[in-house]
Parts: structure tokens; C-alpha cells; sequence
């Protein structure tokens, strides 16, 4: 891609000019929408890669309130590939800023002039944008599958995403690229936007274990992510990544649990895939109350299919949705992983660990003996608002 000929002094430029449209765009007057500005619900599912983020991404896009986005910030990622994550958390968070307001023009910035519905990343997962008046593959109450939903809908005109996106009361984004929580404030403070921030986590060991099984998917991102400028990294036996990204859960949760903004109060929500797995319907309850939506009965038993079906999934499966046992998913790391390993990730995320709820593992024994619950309890406390003179670093 052109693209990615890029020097670094231009993807500069770039970044400071989306920048101060953000500034621009947040003085303008809001336009009134079929569902008004004032009255949408704007929810940012806030994770990173192999988290689990996918799955609790359907349970949103499935509702039929929803209109829901999965990373779009990969088209930022991927026409700036050159750039470090810290540098393009501005691109993404404007990007992300358009999309709740359904102004889908923001993407001129990167894709092709000419462009259909399928242009979009993972269009197809979007059940918003399966059904009307996006496209007619799935009445706009129906569970949608991906796998119709692509051949039907790939070359309706882009320009529908916006009108399907105007007719829902929430609008939920899906994103793995956002590394602090500072970086999102100027959203929270938006009069533009009721945004509603959930959190999500997953036991660093079980993400490293699926992390390995889809190497050469994620080098693009990591290279982002190290800041290799633009150049890709498939192996990290440093398990560089991996530390990054505990570093970040943890930054995002003590910003929002340690002393917060009082604009953060009631907007933020940390769930740990765990949870979800262990009790799905009240997780998901409790979930969908948050973002002020209801669990209706015909979600109610999508999700009872989808989290008690056989084994762990295959791997051609990683990035879909599929009825799998989702507790043996977050378990499958304990059988699947060197000892020696789960010992450098636990020394590495020791931090995130502690902060999140996981218990290490001390010995090969341990890690193998699934009686031994390694995820501590949440108590009422465990993420409360707590206290606390830690200073934490801008975006």
C-alpha cells in the first residue's frame, strides 16, 4: 500500500492535523440523528488481542439495539503502519470519535475512494450491518452469522453503514489499541458523547498461550506495538508484547480505580474473561445493565449455545465466534504451556497479576491441577474507587 511509504515525518503531520479536527469537531453543533444525539449510548469494549474481546464484541453486536464496529483503528494501524502505538493513540481515538457519531467520512483518510461495505474490517461480524437497512441477509431482530452475512453484503455501498448507524440506540466499538486510559478523557468530557467504557481482561498465561497459536496474524500489530518502525514481528521470545500489554491493563485499571476523574465515575467497568466464562448469563446481565440494554430471551439461549459447546474451538477458529466450552477455553492454557514459561510471564506481569485477581503458580504441579482455582474472587472492593495519591502519566 502506498501508504507505507511513508516517512515518519509525514505520518507526523498527519497524526497533528487529525488532531486539531478533533479539536474542530468538538466545537461544532451536533446534528440530530433518527435516534437523537442526546439519547444514544456510546460503549468502548477497551481490551487487547486474545482477551477474549471477540466473543464479548458478539454479545454486544448480537443485541438488537446495537450498532456495533469491530477495531476500526486496524485502518489506522495499517495505513500508518510505520508509526508506534503512543503516536497513533490520537489517530485512533478521533477515528473511534466519528464512529459513535456515525460519521463514517472519517474513513476517507483510509480506504479507496470507490468502496463497498466489505472495505470495512470485519464488516461481516457486524450484525448491524448484515441486517436493515444495511443490507436484508438477516431480519434486523435475527442472530447473524458472519459466514452468510459476507457474500450477501460485501459489495452493498459503504454509504449504508451510516444510515444503519443512525437508527440504533447504542453504539458499541470493539478496540485492542489503546494502551492508557488518559488518552480517552477527552471522549469522556464530550458533550457529544454518553460514553460508557468497559474494560476487559484476560489471565496474561491464557493470553500468551492463544497469542502463540496466531503468530504471524498479529506481527503487523506488534512491530506497532514495540515500535519497530513498520517493520513486523512474528516471534518475541523476549515476550516483549505480552509484558507491554500487561503494563497497560494495568495502567488503564489503577487510573480508573486508583483516585479517578470524577468524570470517570459509573462510565467504567472492568470484567475479567474468567467471570464470563465461569457465569455467563449473570456476567452478561450485569454487562448489558451497565450499557443500559436488556438480555431478551433469544440472546439468552445464543449465549448458552455459544459458551456450552464441545472442546476449546479450533484454531482456524481463533478470530471467530464459535460455540465452544468456555470454560475449558480459559483453562486450555494449563495443559498447553511449558512451566517454564508460565514462571517468565508471571514474573513479567507480576503487576497485572496481583492487580487483576490471578494467582501464580509455583510449580508444574500446580499449574496442571485444575482443582486449584486460580482466579481469586472479586470482592466488592476488588475494583472500587479507591483512594489514592499515585500520579499517572498523561497520553
Amino acid at each position: 500500500m502506498w501508504l507505507s511509504r511513508f516517512s515518519s515525518t509525514v505520518v507526523t503531520a498527519l497524526l497533528l492535523a487529525q488532531s486539531g479536527l478533533l479539536l474542530f469537531l468538538v466545537s461544532r453543533p451536533r446534528t440530530l440523528s433518527p435516534v437523537g444525539s442526546e439519547e444514544r449510548v456510546h460503549v468502548l469494549v477497551l481490551s487487547s488481542w486474545r482477551s477474549g474481546s471477540s466473543f464479548v464484541g458478539q454479545l454486544f453486536s448480537q443485541h438488537p439495539d446495537v450498532f456495533y464496529l469491530m477495531e476500526p483503528g486496524w485502518h489506522v494501524w495499517t495505513a500508518l503502519s510505520q508509526g508506534s502505538a503512543p503516536a497513533l493513540h490520537m489517530a485512533v481515538r478521533d477515528l473511534v470519535r466519528s464512529v459513535f457519531l456515525c460519521d463514517m467520512d472519517v474513513f476517507d483518510a483510509y480506504l479507496p475512494w470507490r468502496r463497498n461495505l466489505s472495505d470495512l474490517f470485519q464488516s461481516a461480524v457486524s450484525r448491524a450491518l448484515c441486517s436493515p437497512p444495511a443490507c436484508s441477509a438477516f431480519p434486523r431482530g435475527a442472530i447473524s452469522s458472519e459466514a452468510v452475512c459476507k457474500p450477501l453484503c460485501a459489495r452493498r455501498p459503504f454509504g449504508v453503514a451510516q444510515e444503519a448507524c443512525r437508527s440504533y440506540s447504542h453504539v458499541v466499538i470493539k478496540e485492542v489499541r489503546f494502551f492508557n486510559l488518559q488518552v480517552l478523557y477527552p471522549l469522556l468530557n464530550d458533550p457529544a458523547l454518553n460514553l460508557r467504557i468497559v474494560h476487559l481482561v484476560r489471565d496474561p498465561r491464557a493470553v500468551l498461550r492463544s497469542r502463540e497459536q496466531t503468530a504471524k496474524a498479529l506481527a503487523r500489530d506488534n512491530g506497532i506495538v514495540l515500535g519497530t518502525n513498520g517493520t513486523w514481528v512474528e516471534a518475541d521470545p523476549g515476550l516483549r508484547v505480552v509484558s507491554e500489554v500487561c503494563r497497560s491493563h494495568v495502567r488503564i485499571a489503577e487510573a480508573a480505580t486508583r483516585k479517578p476523574p470524577p468524570f470517570l465515575r459509573d462510565r467504567y467497568r472492568l470484567v475479567r474473561f474468567e467471570d464470563l466464562a465461569r457465569a455467563p448469563l449473570s456476567e452478561i446481565r450485569a454487562l448489558y445493565d451497565f450499557a443500559g440494554l436488556s438480555l431478551t430471551p433469544q440472546l439468552e439461549a445464543w449465549i448458552h449455545n455459544i459458551t456450552h459447546g464441545s472442546g476449546p474451538g479450533a484454531r482456524r477458529e481463533a478470530f471467530k465466534t464459535t460455540s465452544r466450552d468456555a470454560l475449558n477455553v480459559s483453562q486450555a492454557w494449563r495443559h498447553a504451556l511449558p512451566f517454564t514459561k508460565i514462571r517468565r510471564v508471571q514474573e513479567l506481569c507480576a503487576g497485572a497479576l496481583q492487580l487483576l485477581g490471578y494467582r501464580p503458580v509455583f510449580s508444574e504441579k500446580e499449574q496442571r491441577n485444575l482443582a486449584l482455582d486460580l482466579v481469586l474472587p472479586r470482592g466488592r472492593s476488588s475494583f472500587s474507587w479507591a483512594s489514592s495519591t499515585a500520579a499517572h502519566p498523561g497520553p
